[in-house]
């Protein structure tokens, strides 16, 4: 048996496209975690991180008798991933600006009883962590969403700047978003 630790890139390349496993193998353990930590500092997701590598090490497997290496390995691979990161990005900002447009339109039969019950308790959720935040930011959080005050009527009725009103609400938004999950902070957001 090869000592495949001790073999070039250029060639794990070459025993990879004829169907070496082994390749594979030795290929994923010497690039694996270092395109995890490349991964992570780019997205700082661990789950994000885990399946872009993982994506990309299974694209290679799935391609392998295709595989044409035209620069050298590492820098195929890390490529690879920044590609998919960038898709992670851009994808992202469709769902930012689809949310931030607030032209949605979401088909539902209201005469669904599973569906009243989850977003009852949707909205039950969301009542908690809203309860859960401090009290300052809670307050000014509910004078924004709830009475529809402008961040300069906030600021003027609890006798604060703007800014600081400004900042609340950010880190209020962040709080849910961080509580609630993506998933159901969008539908929250959509649905005011």
């Amino acid at each position: 048996m090869l000592g495949y630790q001790n073999i070039m890139d250029q060639e794990l390349a070459v025993l990879l496209r004829s169907g070496d496993d082994a390749a594979f193998r030795e290929i994923y353990l010497r690039y694996d975690k270092l395109l995890y930590l490349y991964a992570y500092k780019k997205l700082r997701n661990r789950e994000e991180a885990m399946d872009v590598v993982q994506d990309v090490f299974a694209w290679l497997l799935n391609n392998r008798d295709t595989f044409v290496l035209k620069t050298t390995l590492s820098g195929y691979l890390y490529k690879s991933v920044l590609n998919r990161v960038f898709d992670i990005y851009r994808h992202r900002d469709i769902i930012r600006q689809y949310v931030d447009s607030g032209d949605y339109h979401i088909e539902v039969d209201s005469n669904q009883t599973d569906y009243l019950i989850r977003e009852k308790d949707i909205a039950e959720l969301i009542k908690r962590e809203i309860a859960g935040m401090p009290a300052r930011m809670r307050e000014i959080y509910e004078l924004k969403r709830m009475q529809y005050l402008t961040t300069k009527q906030i600021a003027a009725q609890l006798e604060l700047s703007e800014h600081t009103v400004s900042t609340q609400l950010k880190r209020a938004m962040k709080h849910l978003k961080t509580r609630l999950g993506i998933v159901v902070f969008i539908l929250f957001v959509l649905n005011r």
